[in-house]
């Protein structure tokens, strides 16, 4: 297998969470078979994740860790990213790194539209693997939801910017989850990361 090169992005917005011991297992896997690693925690992650009324004629400046996520998004060729899922989405913080770093004329060209009049995407030649931690089943979030935050984060975000396919695992009861149940979690975790998948 070639080195690829990863960007993991921990989506909890909180200093210490099951979302970022899945991240740093990942990453010591990723390293340990000698794939590039850079890694960005949101909770560290200083911005306003309010994008405001301006419209993209007017936008804010790209506070410094907003920044250097998106430089390395675009260095990336595969995007590693951990949410867990709250009220049927993701963390508004983690809403906001969206909100503001996913920008035209980096994430997506408004100069060159399809016949549906969508922007041709910026961010090809990626793919994803979004790892899920949620108290909701897996089987009931697809019956029940209709697996809703992934087709969200899939196709409506990283998907409308070219990195596709995405590829979920999800982790579910997370809240109480027993010491052996978050240990096999990791071993899984630990398979892909050691795979760059």
């Amino acid at each position: 297998m070639s080195t690829r090169k990863i960007i993991i992005l921990n989506g909890h917005p909180a200093p210490s969470s099951l979302s970022q011991s899945l991240c740093q297992t990942y990453q010591t896997a990723a390293e340990a078979g000698g794939h590039k690693v850079r890694y960005h925690d949101l909770s560290s992650m200083q911005f306003d994740i309010d994008y405001g009324q301006t419209g993209y004629q007017n936008v804010k400046p790209l506070e410094p860790d907003l920044a250097a996520f998106l430089s390395d998004l675009e260095w990336a060729d595969h995007v590693v990213m951990a949410t867990p899922m709250w009220w049927g989405a993701i963390p508004a913080k983690l809403k906001g790194v969206f909100d503001r770093a996913l920008l035209p004329g980096r994430a997506f060209d408004t100069r060159n539209v399809n016949v549906l009049g969508l922007p041709a995407p910026m961010l090809t030649g990626k793919t994803a693997r979004v790892l899920l931690t949620s108290d909701t089943p897996a089987l009931w979030l697809r019956l029940i939801y209709g697996n809703a935050i992934k087709r969200i984060i899939s196709s409506q975000i990283l998907g409308f910017v070219g990195i596709k396919p995405t590829r979920f695992s999800s982790f579910a009861p997370a809240t109480d989850a027993a010491e052996k149940t978050v240990l096999s979690w990791q071993r899984k975790v630990a398979d892909l990361g050691a795979r760059a998948a």
